[in-house]
């Protein structure tokens, strides 16, 4: 993932409403503007601009059924933003073990003298 992309996903999911959403459609699967917006105590075209700022961040998709907009989840999305924190997963856990073994180190230096 390019730091743009990174920037726009993290950016749409740091609103509770569009991480709501989002965690919604991965669990109960598609569902209409009118069915996000339910839950929400705000107006469907303010739901409206939470669901372009997801589409735009390429967290959902969205499609036209007749008369509804359907939304879903793009898993590949959040296993994108998976795969990039694992890198620093990695980075900060190698480094919190060395700290670890270090503290150890003097403080059994210490208990030495």
């Amino acid at each position: 993932m390019t730091t743009d992309s990174v920037s726009a996903v993290f950016g749409a999911l740091s609103d509770p409403t569009r991480l709501a959403i989002v965690e919604r459609l991965l669990s109960e699967g598609e569902r209409t503007a009118g069915e996000i917006a339910q839950p929400f105590a705000m107006t469907k075209p303010a739901i409206s601009k939470h669901l372009k700022v997801l589409e735009d961040a390429g967290l959902i998709e969205r499609r036209v059924d007749r008369q509804w907009r359907v939304c879903r989840a793009r898993p590949e999305a959040i296993k994108a933003i998976d795969d990039w924190m694992k890198r620093y997963r990695s980075f900060w856990e190698a480094s919190l073990d060395r700290l670890g073994e270090l503290i150890e180190k003097q403080a059994k230096e210490a208990d030495d003298v």
